[in-house]
């Protein structure tokens, strides 16, 4: 089966589209390497989230924030273990998604990656399994930029040299979407893989 949305270009978030939810073993062990509970880890977690994911902070920085928020101290060793279980947390991949990746890649649809997230997530998406499938990765912490904003969009229609109505973009959250649809830009929330080759397929 392929999937040709043909002169679109369909464009991808990653983080509960692409991927599958936070593994909570990987989660579990994070927590534990920083000594805390995850019920004290998780709000400067998510609070300082934002600026690690627009790249205004490096990795280091953002684990440095949270242990000051929070009071305590963890050296770099510590911080390079804490960083590397939860990056993996959030590696795996949902099945399901892929295969309509590949469908839409086997029919001739151009496809494209755009992401909330840090810089060091660009090296996994350009250089892992998946990388063969996108055209373009916009991985928001290289370039300053993040979602909802508008220029982030702009500068994915760029790069791809496309008019925002040649533009299809999947993502999990109703505020990136609504963004992207104030653009011109063709819009699904993402929910589940069956509704989106639904959606995909009404297109085609």
């Amino acid at each position: 089966m392929s999937l040709n949305l043909n002169p679109r270009t369909v464009v991808f978030d990653y983080g509960d589209v692409i991927s599958l939810p936070q593994n909570a073993e990987d989660f579990a062990r994070t927590v534990e390497l920083t000594g805390l509970d995850a019920e004290t880890l998780l709000p400067p977690y998510w609070k300082h989230r934002a600026p690690l994911d627009q790249g205004t902070i490096s990795v280091l920085e953002y684990w440095r924030l949270i242990a000051e928020e929070l009071g305590t101290h963890w050296d770099e060793a510590r911080i390079q273990e804490i960083w590397i279980s939860d990056f993996r947390s959030w590696l795996s991949i949902d099945p399901e998604v892929f295969a309509i990746i590949r469908e839409l890649s086997e029919g001739g649809t151009r496809l494209a990656l755009l992401s909330n997230a840090g810089a060091d997530f660009g090296g996994y998406f350009r250089h892992g399994p998946l990388s063969g499938y996108f055209d373009e990765f916009v991985v928001s912490g290289e370039i300053d930029m993040i979602k909802p904003n508008h220029d982030i969009y702009v500068h994915t229609l760029n790069l791809l040299g496309i008019d925002a109505d040649r533009m299809v973009f999947i993502d999990n959250k109703e505020e990136n979407i609504s963004a992207a649809r104030e653009l011109g830009i063709t819009g699904h929330v993402y929910t589940s893989p069956g509704s989106l080759r639904a959606f995909l397929t009404e297109l085609a």
